[in-house]
């Protein structure tokens, strides 16, 4: 292809979407999607086959549920604001407050319009990245258990609590502990109990069935309440690459960096925030940066770190070569931006028959219009 492009694999897709929906089937939870992981709402057809609801953090996504995939979204905000509460609350079937202070100014806009839930921190997670971990001292999400009130007020049905990032059973399984310990005795005054999003249950080590079995007793201990999950990254979890070329190649100090028609900063963002290193196709990860087909891969941004090091190939890089970088569609999607003007690779999406179908395409006009 000519172009810089994500593409979908529709075939994947559906692969994740049958584990899904299998899972929620025989653990009698509800398995929704997270937009702020994967949002690409002309896929949205395909998703509706297998799941009935969406998860929304701002009144975008909030509307994106109700617009473009016909459902009312289970919202989450960290604040609510009084010109776009009124609207979120119609685009919402489930709406959680973050804090108490927020319930306390909004809940009344909320009540018989929508299921209101309050976030709950248990002060326990796994996630590594400081930058990910919702449940770190200091953090802005959640109320703690020694701040609620013995009774919860009458029309609070639910308690959402997110604590994972891409994490196995095994650490939702820890997780729970902490959860049913600092929280179990106001389960009797709820109907639903959110467990957020980080499960990545499609990842081929992922222990389903524990998963399941985990699920499974939950439900026993707590038979009046809904369970819900809202993962993101799962549902697009290696469904699909970004597509890149090489525009040139330079060397420094004896490091030669191929510099491509995307940018980690602007289309890969999560590489250098997490940090991670993606695959490469055909390449290999090596700590060395100088030998024999060693390269960096360079962005075509004006960041001067818009790098990451090194990949082994096993011949010389040429220009106008593809470079596939892949796992590319859960959360690179969404978070995109159009720094430096760089042009935006287009999205495809390569159908179970075969058809390839350009999704979108992003020229000046783009750019342009974001800063009027």
């Amino acid at each position: 292809m000519a172009t810089p492009i994500y593409i979908i694999e529709e075939a994947r897709l559906r692969r994740n979407l049958e584990l899904i929906a299998d899972v929620a089937r025989r653990a009698d939870v509800e398995i929704i999607l997270a937009f702020k992981a994967f949002a690409l709402w002309k896929t949205f057809p395909v998703f509706r086959e297998y799941i009935r609801s969406t998860t929304a953090s701002s009144l975008s996504e909030a509307r994106l549920a109700l617009e473009e995939f016909g459902a009312k979204a289970h919202t989450f905000s960290p604040a609510y604001t009084a010109d776009e509460i009124d609207e979120m609350v119609h685009c919402s079937s489930h709406l959680t407050f973050n804090s108490l202070t927020q319930y306390e100014r909004w809940h009344e806009r909320v009540v018989g319009k929508a299921s209101i839930g309050l976030r709950v921190n248990p002060e326990y997670s796994e996630v590594g990245t400081a930058l990910y971990n919702p449940c770190a001292p200091g953090t802005r999400f959640g109320v703690t258990a020694d701040k609620l009130p013995e009774q919860l007020p009458a029309d609070l049905e639910g308690f959402h609590c997110h604590c994972h990032c891409e994490s196995g059973a095994d650490v939702l399984e820890r997780t729970l502990v902490h959860i049913e310990e600092k929280f179990a005795r106001w389960f009797p005054q709820l109907k639903w109990l959110n467990l957020g999003g980080g499960h990545l249950m499609t990842r081929k080590d992922y222990d389903v069935e524990r998963l399941v079995k985990i699920l499974k007793g939950l439900h026993e201990r707590y038979p009046w309440l809904k369970i819900i999950l809202e993962p993101g990254s799962a549902f697009a979890w290696q469904t699909g690459p970004l597509v890149s070329h090489v525009v040139d190649i330079v060397e420094d100090k004896g490091i030669r960096t191929a510099i491509l028609d995307v940018s980690f900063t602007c289309h890969m963002p999560d590489c250098l925030e997490m940090p991670y290193f993606p695959d490469v196709r055909g390449a290999e990860h090596v700590d060395e940066e100088r030998g024999e087909h060693v390269y960096r891969l360079g962005g075509n941004s004006c960041l001067s770190g818009d790098f990451m090091a090194a990949w082994r190939f096993d011949h010389e890089l040429q220009v106008g070569e593809e470079v596939v970088f892949e796992d590319m569609i859960h959360y690179t999607t969404v978070k995109t931006t159009m720094f430096n003007g760089i042009t935006h690779p287009a999205i495809g999406m390569l159908h179970a028959d075969g058809r390839m179908e350009v999704l979108r395409t992003f020229g000046y006009e783009d750019y342009r219009d974001r800063m009027d």
